[in-house]
């Protein structure tokens, strides 16, 4: 989508949400006690895979490498830190109607060009896919498709659907909307919504309560 174009009526096919799945691997990512569960290199390999972002063959070979190169998959579990709070911090400010910081842009940047270097087309039925090198030689073969996501998402008319938990406890958790009044306002109505409701029924009863003579 270019920058003169508008959004009308129903966007496009939805675009893959890796990225927001990977912003929120931090827990109330918006209060000032967030909790963080990537801790080890192994935590981000494995949300990794369990998120399809490797497959099963190149997750063993990267645990195999880490183990002779501790050093390295710290450094990439940095990275990966580093990449997910500006992804984070992008998509917040537009879920909020801002815009986000340049900053954050350049390091998106930064790993969207390490990744797009390293796509290539390959024949796939009657047409042709992208595919990562193989065998995954750089521990960043992790990221790439996460920044990728990002990219897809902020260039697509899915962008004004991007929505943030609106708990005020500082839940943070960034989801698309897909509601038919594009009127979501929480992660789950399990969770932060119930208590949203349960929060509004008690003041209405203690505006509804006769005073004390």
């Amino acid at each position: 989508m270019t920058g003169d174009q508008k959004t009308t009526g129903k966007p496009g096919p939805k675009p893959d949400a890796l990225c927001l799945d990977f912003a929120n691997t931090m827990d109330w990512h918006a209060s000032a006690q967030p909790e963080e569960s990537l801790h080890r290199f192994e935590d981000l390999l494995q949300w990794a895979e369990e998120h399809n972002a490797l497959d099963t063959s190149t997750a063993g070979q990267m645990r195999q490498k880490a183990q002779r190169n501790p050093a390295e998959a710290e450094k990439t579990l940095a990275d990966g830190i580093e990449l997910r709070e500006a992804i984070y911090r992008i998509f917040s400010s537009h879920a909020a109607g801002e815009s986000p910081e340049m900053q954050d842009l350049e390091i998106l940047n930064r790993y969207l060009r390490e990744a797009m270097s390293q796509l290539s087309l390959h024949p796939s039925g009657q047409g042709y896919t992208w595919r990562w090198p193989e065998p995954a030689e750089s521990f960043n073969r992790l990221l790439w498709p996460i920044a990728r996501s990002a990219a897809e998402l902020l260039t697509s008319e899915w962008l004004e659907r991007v929505g943030q938990c609106a708990d005020e406890r500082g839940c943070g958790w960034l989801f698309l909307d897909e509601s038919r009044n594009h009127k979501r306002r929480w992660c789950d109505m399990r969770g932060c919504g119930n208590r949203a409701k349960a929060r509004r029924h008690y003041k209405r009863s203690q505006l509804a309560r006769p005073a004390v003579a």
